[in-house]
């Protein structure tokens, strides 16, 4: 039985860039590996791939011999390789033998797996849903970039992709915000990186929105969105910066307990496994711990003099209309976190 990681995410989420780091730490801690490239459009690959879908269909001759677009070609590629599984199937039988860890680094167009029929058959080939699956038991791992939450209403739409995905391809899901190192360069967060990871009381963002136009005539329509997200409960991310070894160690664990891997030595599977290890969305102190370490590590270090100048400017002019601004928990504040792990 195989066990692996179904890597998906909207373009630059850092897919490829992940897919190599965990290929890396997966070899030092000698577990067998092999990366599957379903992406005919990933041409400039920095991993070796056991499995590489442009030996099948290749993009450019099919967006020159059909005359479609960059999407309209991705989405022929994807529904000529589910017409395909054998060549698939013959490829991947030799990594059955061998006990292979499957990282499955997947295409960036949205559509192929929030409302795309032809992915999600592929997926029910591969995770044994349909008669005459194989069986394979994968957990798909959605990035999405940290610095989307730097603006809250893109982070409100990552909120919507993140629960439209988890809902449409039914499989064991770990949500994950990438690139965190790399926040400071996009602006600053309104709150801690452990509030965008919890993703719990989203009124915030409201206020978070400003007062602009756009802001101010949607201002319900986004109250709906994030009530929306709420409600289903399924949604929270855990942080990843790819160098970072605790970070990578942390998400491991997590795939690992929802695709089942963490209980493959044992007699027997586990009874009554708890809901969060199948949806990947449980939170735990983990989570927060590592959140506060990852902010203090990337984003606290550069931002912390900009902070401060606001704080004396604000001490010495006063903020206009602090008595109706929403007053968040000390330990949610931007910077604040009160639990830190030492370096």
């Amino acid at each position: 039985m195989l066990f692996g990681q179904l890597v998906i995410g909207p373009p630059g989420s850092g897919k490829t860039t992940y897919c190599h780091g965990m290929q890396q730490y997966l070899s030092a801690l000698g577990r067998r590996v092999a990366i599957v490239n379903l992406d005919p459009a990933n041409n400039v690959l920095p991993y070796t791939p056991a499995v590489d879908v442009a030996e099948l269909v290749c993009l450019d001759t099919v967006m020159e011999e059909l005359q479609l677009g960059p999407n309209g070609g991705m989405l022929y590629c994807m529904e000529y390789l589910a017409a395909n599984l054998d060549w698939l199937k013959e490829k991947l039988t030799p990594l059955e033998d061998s006990n292979t860890y499957l990282l499955i680094d997947c295409p960036g167009q949205v559509e192929l797996f929030t409302q795309h029929t032809g992915f999600k058959q592929l997926l029910a080939a591969l995770a044994g849903q349909q008669a005459g699956g194989w069986s394979y038991r994968l957990a798909a791992v959605h990035l999405i970039d940290a610095h989307l939450a730097t603006d809250a209403s893109k982070y409100i739409s990552a909120l919507l992709l993140s629960l439209s995905t988890m809902l449409h391809l039914e499989l064991p899901h770990v949500n994950v915000l990438s690139k965190v190192d790399l926040v400071p360069q996009y602006g600053e967060l309104a709150f801690s990186l452990e509030y965008y990871t919890q993703v719990q009381d989203l009124s915030y963002l409201l206020a978070a929105m400003g007062g602009g136009p756009f802001s101010a005539r949607y201002r319900k329509l986004s109250a709906g969105l994030c009530e929306l997200v709420e409600g289903y409960g399924l949604v929270g991310f855990t942080p990843l910066a790819v160098q970072d070894q605790a970070s990578m160690k942390q998400l491991l664990a997590l795939v690992d307990k929802a695709n089942g891997a963490v209980y493959a030595k044992l007699d027997a599977p586990p009874v009554g496994a708890p809901a969060e290890l199948l949806v990947g969305a449980a939170h735990s102190a983990a989570d927060d711990e590592l959140a506060a370490n990852l902010q203090d590590r990337y984003i606290d270090a550069e931002g912390n003099e900009q902070l401060k100048a606001a704080g004396e400017a604000a001490a010495k002019g006063g903020l206009a209309g602090s008595s109706k601004a929403a007053v968040l928990p000390v330990s949610l504040m931007a910077g604040s976190v009160l639990e830190r792990i030492p370096q």
